[in-house]
């Protein structure tokens, strides 16, 4: 049999796979990444028997929770925890502390004719591990920062990139008013943990710096915490130059593209083009103020006229023009105002090749 382990950094740069046992709330709560969630006990049952361990301690917890297993609840367990088993013979299982449901699980696949190992100090441990590890990481500084207007393409480099970490794609969001992927963003914790997770694995293959996409303190509902505020906001800047109709050509794609196909996924064209409609116009409506009154009201004179257009599959003149007056007249004139502050701190300007020829030739 595998011993226990306690070696979380040899989890984390191979990607052990893990059983997380711990109740669906805990596992949306915070995870570690890669955890496949197979309970004990459900939420219902955990808190209940909290209860009773907090108020009679834990051999009556116990007791109180085999009294509630039936035979068919086992049943269903074992068989979850079997298939994940069978699939990961390497992996490890855990609960928050390493404690009494890692022990019951253990005991319950040893009873089966399965021995399996868990990881020592369960959730907490790892945890701890990881937001100790990221602060660490932050306060190295062995970073770059891509910085770029909006629609540059920061996303594409950044994936062409061995040493970086996608801190937007980690948080399943592109950081912008616009910039929902129509998907559940992961908790804070969870995010947190990921992207400590990846910056140890890359950190782990090169010493060369790691590359990161500036970012503003929010990324959807995901909060970077101070600590990684002050490393992005001190690290050397390399900043992407992109052609302007290739941003639009991005932004059209990125937006109007992903939401559109989202769309599609749920509803009949009609009724996809009017869920996009209201997309775009809620968007707007919320950046109106920057915008100002008038700006806010030719761009919204203008949505119509683009639905009509991707109705009849021609050309979107109208869509191009919305997204140019946005970049030119909102975002761009933001992103000038926040590089003001940064000027003495690029150390590269160029395109997309020109940047991955400088970052291989400089940290060779």
């Amino acid at each position: 049999m595998r011993p226990d382990t306690d070696n979380l950094a040899d989890i984390i740069r191979n990607k052990i796979p893990l059983l997380d046992i711990r109740a669906p709330v805990e596992f949306k709560r915070g995870t570690v990444p890669g955890a496949v969630n197979v309970p004990l006990l459900n939420d219902q049952q955990r808190e209940v028997i909290g209860t009773e361990y907090a108020k009679n301690g834990q051999d009556a917890a116990i007791k109180l929770g085999l009294s509630a297993v039936t035979d068919e609840i086992r049943a269903n367990r074992l068989e979850g925890w079997r298939t994940f088993v069978n699939q990961n013979p390497d992996g490890y299982l855990f609960c928050f502390r390493g404690g009494l449901r890692s022990n019951t699980t253990q005991a319950w696949l040893r009873e089966s004719g399965i021995e399996y190992p868990k990881l020592i100090g369960g959730y907490k441990a790892m945890r701890s591990y990881l937001l100790e590890q990221f602060e660490q990481l932050a306060l190295a500084g062995n970073m770059l920062v891509m910085s770029a207007p909006t629609g540059s393409g920061k996303t594409t480099l950044i994936e062409k990139m061995p040493e970086s970490v996608d801190i937007e794609g980690l948080a399943k969001h592109r950081g912008s008013a616009f910039g929902s992927l129509f998907v559940e963003q992961p908790s804070q914790i969870s995010w947190e943990n990921q992207v400590t997770a990846e910056w140890l694995r890359v950190s782990s293959r090169s010493e060369r710096p790691v590359m990161f996409e500036a970012e503003s303190h929010l990324i959807g509902r995901v909060s970077l915490p101070k600590f990684l505020q002050n490393a992005l906001a001190a690290a050397p800047v390399v900043e992407l130059d992109t052609p302007l109709q290739e941003r639009i050509k991005n932004i059209r794609h990125d937006y109007i593209g992903t939401a559109m196909q989202k769309y599609r996924h749920a509803f009949d064209e009609e009724h996809s083009l009017l869920q996009l409609e209201s997309f775009v116009t809620d968007n707007l409506t919320r950046i109106q103020r920057r915008l100002g009154g008038a700006r806010y009201q030719r761009l919204m004179s203008l949505v119509p006229a683009a639905i009509d257009e991707l109705r009849m599959h021609t050309d979107s003149p109208s869509v191009d023009e919305i997204v140019k007056t946005l970049l030119l007249d909102y975002y761009d004139p933001l992103y000038a105002h926040k590089m003001q502050e940064k000027d003495n701190q690029v150390v590269f300007r160029g395109t997309s090749d020109e940047i991955i020829s400088w970052y291989n030739a400089t940290y060779s």
